[in-house]
C-alpha cells in the first residue's frame, strides 16, 4: 500500500459523499433524522471529526507511540453524541469548513508520511495504522455515502 492510494481513496470517497449530499436541499441540511437522528451538518461534523482522528493516530505513530491509540478514550458512541451535540449549535458553513479542513490535514500528513509506517500495529484497535486510516477516512466516508444514498432514494430530500 503506498500513502497515495490512501489520498486517492479518500479523495474519491468525500467526493463521493458530498454529491449523494447535494440531493439534500440547504434548507434540509439542519433536519434531524436523515442517518438515524442526525442530520446532514451532524453528519459532516461526524465524518471531520474521524478524519481529525486519524491525524492524530498517524501523529502517534509518527512519534512511536502506537500503545497510546486508543488508550482511555470515552466510547465511539458517546464521542459521536457529543460531536453531534456541538454540530447542532454550529452552522452548516462552518460544520463543512472545519471537515474540509480536517480533511486537508490528513491528506498533508498522508503526503509526508514514511509509508514503512503503515504497517505499525495500533495494540488498542487491532489494526495497522493503513487500516486505522482507512476506517476514519475512506471507508468511513463510503459507509456514510451508501446510507445517505439509502435514505434518499435518489431524489432530493
Amino acid at each position: 500500500m503506498t500513502t497515495q492510494r490512501l489520498i486517492d481513496e479518500l479523495t474519491a470517497a468525500r467526493g463521493e459523499l458530498f454529491e449523494t449530499l447535494d440531493a439534500v436541499t440547504p434548507e434540509s441540511m439542519t433536519t434531524p433524522g436523515l442517518v438515524g437522528e442526525w442530520s446532514a451538518r451532524d453528519l459532516i461534523a461526524h465524518l471531520g471529526y474521524w478524519a481529525g482522528h486519524a491525524v492524530e493516530v498517524i501523529h502517534a505513530v509518527e512519534e512511536g507511540r502506537a500503545e497510546e491509540v486508543g488508550a482511555g478514550r470515552p466510547p465511539v458512541d458517546e464521542v459521536n453524541a457529543t460531536v453531534a451535540r456541538v454540530a447542532r449549535d454550529t452552522s452548516v458553513a462552518t460544520v463543512r469548513t472545519r471537515e474540509a479542513a480536517s480533511v486537508e490535514a490528513l491528506l498533508e500528513r498522508l503526503r509526508r508520511l514514511d509509508a514503512s509506517l503503515l504497517d505499525a500495529r495500533l495494540p488498542h484497535h487491532g489494526v495497522t495504522l493503513e487500516g486505522a486510516i482507512r476506517e476514519d477516512g475512506a471507508d468511513h466516508y463510503r459507509e456514510h455515502a451508501q446510507w445517505l444514498r439509502r435514505t434518499l432514494g435518489g431524489g432530493r430530500s
